[in-house]
């Protein structure tokens, strides 16, 4: 379950787009292989993504983490691809509109699993806590996640995981590979489910 991510700066993000306009591939020129734990994101935070206009052309938009949950109003920040398949073949549930048609791209430099067993104390309490593993696209400075908005709101979409991220965590964010966007955001997108084609390097945080 993603619930911490490095995403870009809107000014990344759209320096990736204008990459992506001028040269037909998606390039980020900017900022350094550091990770500063400042820059990461959290369910309630502010982060840019990239949606279709009206002429089908991306833009960039800023957009909040985590949907509302209709019972106790906390952020509901996963979508699990299965269960918002499931919604859209009976015609309801909570993630029906945002999947059929809020799908939406994240670019990050990486996302963070909690191990499900790895404990190590914690910098600010001392206690036990799950050790956090980074996990990034080996080659790449920024990659994309699938997701899913409405109402000015973000979801991240997960699958099963694959080789990588299976020793980590049951659960996975979609991690799209080169041409993929199109097909989430236009195509046959269910048949993303599948990342076992998606090579990650996993790092142990601490």
């Amino acid at each position: 379950m993603c619930q911490r991510m490095c995403p870009l700066t809107v000014e990344e993000a759209e320096e990736v787009l204008d990459a992506r306009r001028a040269t037909g591939r998606a390039r980020l020129n900017a900022g350094d292989e550091d990770f500063d734990p400042a820059r990461d994101a959290w369910p309630g935070s502010l982060v840019p993504a990239y949606v279709p206009g009206e002429d089908g052309a991306l833009a960039t938009v800023s957009l909040i983490w985590g949907f509302e949950s209709p019972r106790d109003g906390r952020p509901v920040f996963n979508t699990r691809l299965d269960t918002a398949l499931a919604q859209l073949e009976r015609g309801r549930g909570l993630w029906l509109d945002a999947i059929s048609h809020g799908r939406c791209l994240v670019p990050v430099r990486a996302f963070y699993e909690g191990h499900m067993t790895e404990r190590v104390p914690s910098e600010r309490t001392g206690k036990p806590v799950r050790r956090q593993y980074r996990f990034r696209l080996p080659g790449a400075r920024a990659f994309l996640l699938a997701g899913v908005t409405e109402g000015g709101r973000l979801s991240i979409v997960t699958t099963e995981p694959n080789a990588a991220v299976a020793p980590v965590h049951n659960r996975m964010p979609l991690v799209l590979g080169p041409g993929e966007s199109a097909i989430w955001l236009s195509g046959d997108f269910a048949s993303l489910a599948d990342r076992s084609c998606i090579a990650l390097a996993a790092e142990p945080e601490l």
